[in-house]
Formats: structure tokens, C-alpha cells, sequence
């Protein structure tokens, strides 16, 4: 294989000072229209599709289940192949100017759909969604390791993502609100003013976060590595193994709490009225947990800040245990601490990720972090997973059902036990996981000065001689 380099501009990671605020205001963008977008294509969209515009329940449940499978089976692809890709405009950059196209398309689809939709369009529309969606997902986050070599930039960077992310949920979980109040009932405006936010943000974003900084790309020795490399590359990772399954406990957890949360507030503490407002509350005090988290984060460093946040998540999901139905103002108390703490962990953990794949590439040559953070978008999922296939079925098993007309007592002390023990556990579990991890940065900074000492071998080596 013939190594091309590239221009040497894209050779060296971006310095501190590439990395302004304006600058760094300016690549996160994006991460608005992703968010945006992917809380009301899994609460709403399906839902009002099938009331407003006739679409069969059960098919619209399998077009967005095989969506899901698609998107998962693709990360690993395309973040290989991003890894390997070599032209003038970078490597991650081709892969998300062309994912967006899809993603835009997808979701004009979806939220803007004609008047007698038909089930291929809306099957086109999911397959457009879930493919822009991992070309242009997973190789951003992939970008954003290598945005900065620093490790405490790195924290930096993954915070803002976590800033972005919550405004643009929050922005979307007050849009049903909006609609209610014009027309209730009118499930075309949700969709259209779902739709409105994503294209308004999606085209500025991509031109904003593919013209922040240069994509570079390392002199890595060697790219173009086989499929059983690849798996080699993640499966004999004890460190990325650690982090994986951390950050799916951490998801998992997260995902038990979100899938009872309406169970809690309708049916244990009696306040059908905060179903709905009660994620808004909480994920709006989560907009104030990214700048707080990096500060934890510089001071104590990762992996610690880690365990802290994760510890922190647990006691608060214990609290919960203490709910009772004169007691929403623990509810609400609880709620705000959750939110203030939430993402904490994962900010933390998807930090780390950029790190190992420099210890890697020291270790080996190889240059694996778009396939690192498409393994870890995996894990993602595979949290999201669980909690559905766990918790749901464990309610159940002791006695709850949402059709009831009344629960008993011992059903609504199931759910209250689930809901607050289950996350309580995922997340201590994370913690332990993350304990003692020793890739710090004391030992990141060094393997920093390696890379870049045969960085700079390897790139004098590709200059002609005068």
C-alpha cells in the first residue's frame, strides 16, 4: 500500500490555541440537529404518523427497528472506512457532508410528510434518516478526537458537545408545548415545527462545524488494515473494554429512568399533568451540567471525574427509594440533581476514547479512533437495549400494568423499586469499572510527546530531498 500524504496542514493535531471558543462554538454545531432530531423521531414521530396519517402501528414499529439495526451495523463500517479514506478535503469531512445530505433528506421525509403518505415513503425516508445519520454521527465524534491532542482539551471539547446536546433536546421537548397551545391535538404541527428545528439548524450546522478546522490526519504507518484486524484492534483493548462497558451500564441506567419516568409521576406519585413536564424540568437544569462536569474533569481528570459523576448518579437514583405520593417535592428536588448531573459520566468516558486510541497508535501504527467511536456508539445502543429488555419485563413480573385502571401496592412498589435501584446500580457498576484506570494524564501527555516525535520522523521521511 502507498502511502499519499496530505497537505501540512492536516499533519499536526490542533494546538490550544486552534481551539478558541468561537472555533470550538463553531465545530459543535452540529451536534444541535443530531439531538434535535433524535428524541421526537423515537417519541413522536412514529406515533403521529400512525394517528394522522394512517400508517399501521406494527409497520411503522419494524420500518424504525430495522432503521435501528442498519444504523448499528453501519457504524463499525463507516468508521473503519472513514479511518482509511484519503482526499483533499480530509477524511471525515466527505463522509459527514454526505451522511447530512441523507440526514436532511431523511428528515424532510419524516416531519414534512405528504398528504396520503404511503409506507415506502415513510420507509424511505427512515432508511435516508438512519443512514445520514451514522455516516454523519460517527464520523463527527470521530473528528472531535482528533480535534485536539491534549487531554484536557479533549474534556473541554466533549463538554461542549454535552452543552449542545442538552439545548437542543430542550428545545425539542418544548416544541410539543408550543403545539399544544396553537392547536392542540394537531399532530402535522408537531411534526412541522419538529421538522422546522432540524432543517434550521442542520444546514448552518454542517457548513459551520465542516469550516471550524482543518481535518487532519495523522502519518499514521499504516491504515488500510483488514476487517480481523479491525475486531483484533478492538477486542484485545482491555482499556476501550472498559470504557465500552462502563458507558453501557451508564446508558442502561439512564435508559431505565427515562422509559419508567412517566410510570413514576402518572401512576406511583399521582401527577399525570408532570408526564410530560417533568423531562423538561429535568433536562433543562441539564444545559448547566456540561460546564460544571468540565471543571471536575480538569481538576480531577477523567477517569476520576468519572467515578465521581457515577457515584454522584447512583446516590441520587437511591434517593429516589424515599418517593412517596406526598412527596413529589423529592420528585422535583431529585430531578434537578439528576439533570445537573446528567451526561456527566458519558462526557467523561467518550473523552477517554480519543486517548486510547493514542496509546494504540503508539503501541502498533495504527490509526483506530473512527473505529473506536463507532464501537462506542454501539455500546450506546447496547445500554438503550438493555434497559428496554430488562426493566420493562421486570415491572411487569411484579404486577404493574399501565392499562390498569388501579395498580396495587406491591405492583407500584415494584415499579418504584426498578426505577430507582436499577439505575442506582448500572451507574456504581460503571464507577467500579472506571476505578483505578490508569491511563491519566500524566501518562496521555507522554505518549503525546512519543507520537509526535515519530510524527515528525515520518513526515521529514515524505519530504523530496532538495
Amino acid at each position: 500500500m502507498t502511502y499519499h500524504p496530505l497537505p501540512s496542514a492536516f499533519t499536526a493535531p490542533a494546538s490550544k490555541s486552534d481551539l478558541s471558543l468561537v472555533r470550538l462554538l463553531r465545530f459543535t454545531a452540529l451536534v444541535v440537529p443530531l439531538a434535535a432530531a433524535a428524541q421526537p423521531m423515537m417519541a413522536y414521530v412514529p406515533a403521529l404518523l400512525s394517528r394522522h396519517y394512517g400508517i399501521p402501528l406494527a409497520t411503522l414499529g419494524m420500518l424504525f427497528l430495522v432503521g435501528q439495526v442498519i444504523n448499528s451495523l453501519l457504524d463499525p463500517l463507516i468508521g473503519t472506512l472513514s479511518d482509511r479514506t484519503e482526499s483533499r478535503f480530509g477524511r471525515r469531512r466527505p463522509w459527514i457532508l454526505g451522511g447530512g445530505v441523507l440526514f436532511i433528506v431523511g428528515s424532510a421525509m419524516l416531519f414534512f410528510p405528504p398528504v396520503g403518505v404511503s409506507t415506502v415513503w415513510v420507509g424511505a425516508g427512515v432508511l435516508l434518516y438512519y443512514l445520514g445519520t451514522s455516516a454523519m454521527g460517527t464520523t463527527f465524534m470521530a473528528w472531535s478526537g482528533e480535534a485536539s491532542g491534549d487531554y484536557h482539551q479533549r474534556t473541554r471539547i466533549a463538554s461542549m458537545f454535552t452543552l449542545f446536546s442538552s439545548c437542543g433536546l430542550v428545545v425539542a421537548l418544548v416544541l410539543p408545548a408550543i403545539a399544544d397551545q396553537l392547536r392542540p391535538g394537531d399532530g402535522p404541527l408537531r411534526l412541522t415545527l419538529f421538522g422546522t428545528l432540524v432543517l434550521a439548524t442542520a444546514v448552518p450546522g454542517l457548513w459551520l462545524s465542516l469550516t471550524a478546522m482543518p481535518d487532519r490526519s495523522p502519518p499514521a504507518l499504516e491504515r488500510h488494515l483488514s476487517f480481523r484486524a479491525s475486531l483484533a484492534a478492538v477486542l484485545g483493548n482491555a482499556l476501550l473494554l472498559r470504557v465500552l462497558a462502563a458507558d453501557a451500564a451508564v446508558t442502561a441506567g439512564q435508559g431505565v429512568r427515562t422509559g419508567l419516568l412517566l410510570f413514576i409521576v402518572t401512576f406511583y406519585l399521582g401527577r399525570p399533568e408532570w408526564a410530560a413536564g417533568m423531562f423538561l424540568f429535568q433536562y433543562s437544569f441539564g444545559i448547566l451540567s456540561a460546564p460544571i462536569w468540565q471543571r471536575v474533569g480538569l481538576a480531577l481528570g477523567k477517569a476520576r471525574a468519572a467515578v465521581l459523576a457515577e457515584l454522584v448518579q447512583s446516590a441520587i437514583n437511591l434517593g429516589l427509594l424515599f418517593l412517596t405520593a406526598d412527596r413529589f417535592w423529592l420528585m422535583l428536588v431529585l430531578a434537578l440533581l439528576q439533570g445537573l448531573s446528567q451526561g456527566s459520566g458519558n462526557l467523561m468516558l467518550r473523552s477517554i476514547v480519543s486517548d486510547i486510541a493514542d496509546q494504540h497508535r503508539l503501541a502498533t501504527g495504527e490509526d483506530r479512533v473512527g473505529l473506536y467511536f463507532s464501537v462506542f456508539s454501539i455500546s450506546v445502543k447496547l445500554g438503550g437495549a438493555l434497559s428496554v429488555g430488562i426493566a420493562l419485563p421486570l415491572v411487569a413480573s411484579f404486577g404493574f400494568d399501565p392499562k390498569a385502571a388501579v395498580n396495587t401496592p406491591e405492583a407500584l412498589h415494584g415499579l418504584l423499586l426498578v426505577f430507582a435501584a436499577g439505575p442506582a446500580l448500572a451507574h456504581a457498576v460503571a464507577a467500579g469499572l472506571m476505578l483505578g484506570f490508569p491511563l491519566d494524564a500524566k501518562r496521555h501527555s507522554e505518549i503525546r510527546r512519543q507520537l509526535e516525535a515519530r510524527d515528525s520522523v515520518a513526515a521529514a521521511a515524505l519530504v523530496p530531498a532538495e
